[in-house]
């Protein structure tokens, strides 16, 4: 096969073909980026720092056509796409800052001056999961971009059409050719030889722990840097003394946004048994209040899932026999329409409280006390992000403090922002993306000693 048809998860019609990159062609992409870098690197920071800031306006110029790509190729609402392409702006803003602050230091030692750099490590290639194409892709390329790597990346084979966007966009705004590369194509083609090839220096990958896992072997055969990004079963902690009200009427957007699609969904609603059953009483209204249909609606507040396979591994979870508490609404018709579905599994052992579904459902189980709480929410190999409501501020710190997990929020469901660190414990991930410190992360430190002795 030597092309794809995107579909539209919404209609289920084809939106474009497009072209697969073949191994041949993979290794003649990473090639131009190897013969690339030494210029790029070469670009002095003040000039790396404009291009980076050139190529945010013209995603920022591009914003409703990069939305509206997002909604048709990936069924997301178009409120939520106009903010990913926005994201995809910011991060390049912010990181544009960072070409002329790589600072060294100075140590002090006998005999000499010692000086540190921070060197760019060379072609840098970034795998891009389905359930975001845009702002994912922006966390690997602008920061690897403002260190002075190069970089190829494959987007999801599902969902290439706004990462071949943004390849035109940089192009437009002056990023020299072959620095920064899109190749639609297979993971086990292209993904592969970003793992296996010597000249690509670091591998970020986001999606499963299954595939994080065997990315992070090969990488290991040569000692290749690798940030992953993966999976999670993420607690929203309710107790007795929170703002219930609240709780319950943004609970669902913690976990339906992008239609569960989130490796951040607080698919695990852990409530204290004393307000479980007015938790659950606030909950139902919430639920069928979710607004799901046409993306492209400025309404909608949920779309479809992306692909008739994924739907079916959704629906595999709710069987004739599945504790269903209540379910929202979906459209019928064409289109892979799951609608809002709150579970009530009997243990944490039941798949429903632990696999990561990744899709629009929800458990809710009862903890007894705080011990409890973070006992429960920590029964998962997983460790991403999660939230904590309470009035408590003694509390929230102990139980952020208790609970294994790189993002929580309290009294929110926030998990991203470009400004902070992200990333997971335990076999969420391995590095973090985003923050002041995530260009460190695609540079290698370089010691330089000068004598000054006689």
């Amino acid at each position: 096969m030597t092309t794809f048809d995107v579909i539209n998860p919404a209609t289920e019609e084809v939106v474009r073909s497009v072209a697969l990159t073949t191994l041949e062609e993979t290794d003649a992409a990473i090639a131009r980026a190897q013969a690339a870098y030494p210029a790029w690197k070469a670009v002095s920071p003040g000039d790396r720092a404009r291009l980076l800031r050139r190529f945010a306006d013209a995603v920022d110029a591009d914003i409703e056509n990069l939305a509206q790509l997002e909604v048709t190729n990936s069924g997301h609402t178009i409120g939520n796409a106009r903010w990913e392409a926005g994201n995809v702006r910011d991060v390049l803003n912010y990181y544009s800052a960072a070409p002329e602050r790589l600072n060294g230091k100075q140590i002090p030692v006998p005999g000499g001056v010692n000086i540190t750099f921070q060197e760019p490590l060379g072609v840098v290639g970034v795998i891009v999961p389905w359930n975001f194409p845009m702002p994912i892709a922006g966390w690997g390329f602008a920061p690897a971009l403002a260190a002075g790597n190069t970089v190829v990346l494959k987007p999801a084979e599902v969902t290439p059409l706004t990462a071949l966007r943004l390849a035109e966009l940089a192009s437009e705004a002056g990023i020299p050719e072959d620095v920064f590369q899109v190749l639609p194509g297979k993971g086990s083609v292209v993904g592969q030889r970003f793992v296996d090839h010597p000249a690509v220096r670091k591998v970020v990958f986001t999606g499963s722990t299954e595939v994080g896992k065997q990315i992070m072997a090969g990488c290991a055969a040569q000692v290749k840097r690798v940030t992953l990004e993966l999976g999670g079963k993420n607690a929203n902690i309710i107790f007795a003394d929170s703002d219930l009200e609240k709780a319950a009427a943004t609970a669902p957007y913690g976990v339906f946004d992008n239609a569960g699609q989130d490796c951040c969904a607080r698919s695990l609603i852990l409530v204290q048994a004393s307000v479980y059953d007015r938790f659950m009483e606030l909950l139902e209204p919430a639920v069928h209040g979710v607004v799901v249909g046409d993306p492209g609606s400025e309404k909608t507040e949920m779309g479809p899932l992306i692909s008739a396979a994924h739907k079916a591994k959704v629906s595999s979870y709710i069987g004739a026999d599945a504790p269903v508490a209540f379910r929202g609404s979906a459209p019928e018709g064409p289109g892979y329409w799951f609608p809002p579905t709150v579970v009530t599994p009997g243990n944490l052992q039941d798949p429903l409280a632990a696999d990561e579904i990744f899709g629009p459902v929800v458990a809710v189980v009862p903890f007894g006390d705080e011990t409890d709480a973070v006992t429960m929410a920590n029964h998962t190999e997983y460790g991403l992000s999660g939230s904590i409501w309470t009035r408590d501020v003694g509390r929230a710190l102990r139980v952020a403090r208790g609970v294994e997990s790189g993002n929580l929020s309290v009294n929110s469901h926030s998990s991203v922002r470009y400004w902070t660190p992200f990333g997971g414990f335990k076999q969420s991930g391995l590095g973090r993306e985003l923050g002041p410190d995530a260009v460190d992360a695609f540079t290698e430190t370089k010691n330089v000693f000068l004598s000054t002795e006689d």
